[in-house]
């Protein structure tokens, strides 16, 4: 098994090849390239054009493994997702015509406009990395990286993600627009995706599982992980929210924690990582009795009040 140190180097090599197709967005890759080797799904909420294709493609190009894009549509299928089953009668037997889910990174475009049926399937695919078809349950690739984006101001049509779902997400972020010098340059490419062109892979896939496994070695001292603990319990007592992080939202925490670390080339978790974590990781996993309300400024004042860096 890769070790933790020789993990971080090809780690940071991947980030660094990205930032240099991703103008001005290092910690959004360091985020993405962490959801990845946490064995997580990651959900960009963002609007069009700020480059949220051309990172899933040039991370599938950078691990040199397959990639497939799914435009959601409010009549798209399960069938369309997963496939379906079929008589060929050449071979006398039941056959897969496999759908898009069946590859190593799929990325699903404006999500919310796939009907709940379908959302439904795609949640048995990112929960149990399986695909059920008639009677039989089929294993999906190893690994298997769902990158889902959402569009936040244009929601007419849309379906919105039950909370089953939006957990099943190890982050939510965005993207944003550059600074001035990073637009500058990606005007001046005007094809981004002319980029991917010169990208090399940067591991095999036996080294992409090995880097994902070297992720369990990653240490997390106790004391900060009764501080995860401690502070999903107190969102659960926060009058502001109808609904704190769960035991499973604090596991995320933690396991995205351990995977940001070996991003930043540490084999162990510093409170800063909690720091910068903690509104991508919970911010999707808590509610307000307001429905309308964004918990996440409620998060950070409750960070404040209970920080990690006092450790």
């Amino acid at each position: 098994m890769r070790g933790v140190a020789a993990s971080s180097e090809v780690a940071k090599s991947l980030v660094d090849k990205l930032a240099k197709v991703l103008l001005g967005k290092r910690l959004v890759v360091e985020l993405a390239v962490a959801t990845f080797f946490a064995e997580g799904h990651l959900l960009i909420e963002d609007l069009p054009g700020v480059g949220k294709t051309l990172l899933a493609r040039a991370l599938a190009k950078s691990l040199g493994v397959d990639f497939q894009r799914v435009q959601c549509t409010s009549d798209l299928l399960p069938a369309d997702l997963l496939g379906s089953e079929f008589w060929d009668p050449s071979t006398g037997h039941i056959a897969l015509r496999e759908g898009p889910v069946f590859t190593n990174i799929l990325m699903a475009d404006e999500l919310n406009r796939m009907p709940p049926r379908t959302q439904s399937a795609l949640l048995e695919c990112m929960a149990e990395g399986t695909v059920t078809l008639g009677r039989e349950a089929r294993r999906l690739a190893d690994p298997f990286f769902v990158i889902a984006t959402q569009n936040p101001v244009f929601t007419a049509g849309t379906y919105p993600l039950p909370d089953n779902q939006l957990d099943r997400f190890l982050l939510r972020i965005g993207i944003g627009y550059p600074d001035r010098d990073a637009e500058l340059e990606a005007v001046r490419r005007e094809d981004g995706h002319a980029a991917l062109d010169g990208l090399a892979e940067v591991a095999s896939r036996e080294e992409v599982l090995a880097l994902r496994a070297a992720v369990e070695n990653v240490r997390l001292e106790d004391e900060l992980l009764q501080w995860i603990v401690d502070f999903a319990r107190r969102t659960r007592q926060e009058p502001d929210f109808e609904v704190g992080l769960s035991t499973r939202g604090a596991q995320a925490l933690h396991r995205a924690a351990r995977a940001f670390a070996l991003v930043r080339g540490r084999d162990y978790v510093v409170p800063d990582d909690l720091d910068v974590l903690l509104p991508y990781v919970c911010g999707h996993r808590v509610r307000c009795h307001a429905q309308d309300k964004d918990p996440r400024p409620r998060l950070e004042e409750l960070r404040q009040a209970l920080p990690p860096t006092r450790l």
